[in-house]
């Protein structure tokens, strides 16, 4: 398989389909077994075309980007065809919208953090909590997310970045207990911005920097998984704490809609809320709840 590395190429939408019609098994399809033999896996371009009711023309057209008006019926016969996902369809149907130019986005804006938010993060002190924008920079943060994730006032801006230090950062990259898996979401949730925001100059920046430097991002960028935000759980392996489970809540934020909260909580009850109260306790206050390190009177 062909493995892109920028961040949307110009024809996102054909490179889409054809990573998901050679990730779909013709026998999960219902397709007969021919006899011939099969030069690559997945299904053919005519199978494909049989599946989802197009000429085998047509589905040539759009994979080589010689086409982008796609109905709606259309875009739902292939996306049944394909069986993808629902994140999965619509980062199909979002390609086949942006194949015309898109609006530039505020970049400004999506940096900017409010004195409410830097409250709310201030007032979470027994939640490790974060404020990223959709490209997953980090903006603003509280002490109990220094305490376990790491002091991201230490690095460069440029560097606040989670998808950036999980395959970058190795003390970062090792508090993850099971960090392909991680990893492999983290581009996953990339190529579904990349869809949504093709114009995305920091974007394209960012997945070019991982593209040229992480053979691993280089070959999962290629795959064309795509994830929206939703309830992950992640298991870590703390230097202190030890070993420990937490969901992570994304909540996006109303006042800033290119911003949200990610919030890491144990279930009640549980070892990993012992290890994390343990945590905190032990991490005391070494910066401010909103992401700023204290004067030190020397």
């Amino acid at each position: 398989m062909e493995h892109h590395t920028g961040a949307v190429g110009g024809n996102e939408l054909g490179e889409f389909l054809r990573a998901r019609r050679a990730a779909l098994d013709p026998r999960r399809a219902g397709l007969p077994d021919d006899g011939r033999l099969r030069r690559v896996p997945g299904l053919r371009r005519e199978e494909l075309a049989q599946l989802a009711h197009v000429s085998t023309d047509y589905i040539v057209r759009l994979e080589q980007g010689r086409t982008h008006r796609v109905s709606r019926p259309v875009l739902d016969a292939l996306a049944d065809a394909l069986e993808l996902a629902a994140d999965e369809r619509t980062y199909l149907f979002t390609l086949a919208e942006v194949a015309r130019p898109a609006p530039r986005r505020r970049q400004a804006a999506e940096q900017q953090v409010g004195p409410e938010l830097r409250q709310l993060l201030a007032g979470m002190a027994e939640v490790p909590a974060m404020l990223m924008n959709r490209r997953m920079d980090v903006l603003a943060w509280n002490a109990a997310a220094v305490a376990l994730l790491g002091d991201f006032g230490a690095l460069p801006a440029r560097e606040r970045n989670v998808i950036r230090m999980t395959f970058l950062d190795s003390a970062y990259r090792a508090l993850f207990a099971d960090w392909p898996r991680v990893a492999r979401e983290c581009v996953a949730v990339l190529r579904m911005e990349a869809g949504l925001h093709p114009e995305d100059p920091a974007l394209a920046a960012l997945v070019g920097e991982l593209s040229l430097r992480d053979p691993d991002f280089r070959v999962w960028w290629g795959d064309h998984q795509v994830r929206g935000p939703r309830l992950l759980t992640k298991a870590y392996r703390h230097p202190v704490a030890g070993t420990l489970t937490l969901d992570v809540h994304q909540l996006s934020v109303d006042t800033h809609q290119d911003q949200f909260l990610a919030a890491y909580t144990a279930p009640p009850g549980s070892p990993s809320e012992d290890a994390l109260r343990f945590l905190l306790q032990w991490s005391g206050p070494t910066t401010d709840r909103a992401g700023r390190t204290p004067d030190i009177d020397h």
